[in-house]
């Protein structure tokens, strides 16, 4: 199970660094700016670390073998910063609501689930967005049932990439020309939630890490 983990980790910072390196290549093209901060978070680092035996300490151990398996990860120091779930694995929408904290940045992974299930050609997208508002932990990657890569563990929700288009609810992020991505369900409900959040805690409070916190 360890193993599995530590593949999910690799998998999501490689899609993570997918969606960044499109998101700004997106941004150095366009001739304006985007009318909005870009978030800048990334996931723990983190590895797996095996103990082994050291000669014949158990009785039919082997010199060498495998004793435990440790999976190791970042420590996200929160500074009092609530930990929060802003996606989870059943739904490609934000887990919390507008008016509570980090809703902006759940939209900002909302739209990252948009570019990699775009760039990956409909296959995949990173589920379980969860953390702090610059170092997230514990992802899940999501594939689509057709793609025959079901090697992501326990969490890999299939219905939720084959009826993105469906149920994702594109945002302001989405719907920015430069990007070119395919508009999928959008609403004025959601439009007036992005305008009532951009007055609470909107990107700008997580674009450069903290600095609303720090000032």
């Amino acid at each position: 199970r360890l193993f599995k983990e530590a593949n999910i980790l690799y998998w999501a910072k490689s899609l993570l660094k997918l969606t960044y390196d499109f998101i700004d290549r997106c941004v150095a093209s366009s001739s304006e700016p985007p009318p909005f901060p870009i978030p800048r978070v990334r996931f723990v680092e983190g590895g797996l670390a095996l103990a082994y035996f050291q000669g014949d300490r158990k009785p039919g151990g082997k010199t060498g073998s495998t004793r435990a398996v440790f999976l190791l990860e970042e420590f996200i120091d929160s500074d009092g910063e609530d930990f929060v779930k802003f996606i989870h694995n059943m739904d490609a929408n934000p887990l919390i609501d507008y008016d509570e904290y980090g809703y902006d940045l759940a939209v900002f992974f909302s739209f990252t689930q948009h570019i990699q299930y775009a760039k990956t050609g409909k296959l995949a997208f990173i589920s379980d967005y969860q953390g702090s508002t610059t170092l997230l932990t514990d992802p899940q990657i999501l594939t689509h049932p057709d793609g025959h890569l079901d090697i992501f563990g326990d969490g890999n929700i299939e219905t939720t990439v084959s009826q993105f288009e469906k149920e994702h609810i594109c945002n302001k992020y989405c719907k920015w020309p430069a990007f070119g991505l395919e508009v999928y369900t959008s609403g004025e409900e959601e439009d007036e939630l992005e305008a009532c959040a951009d007055g609470e805690d909107g990107p700008e409070a997580y674009a450069d890490g903290e600095e609303e916190r720090e000032n």
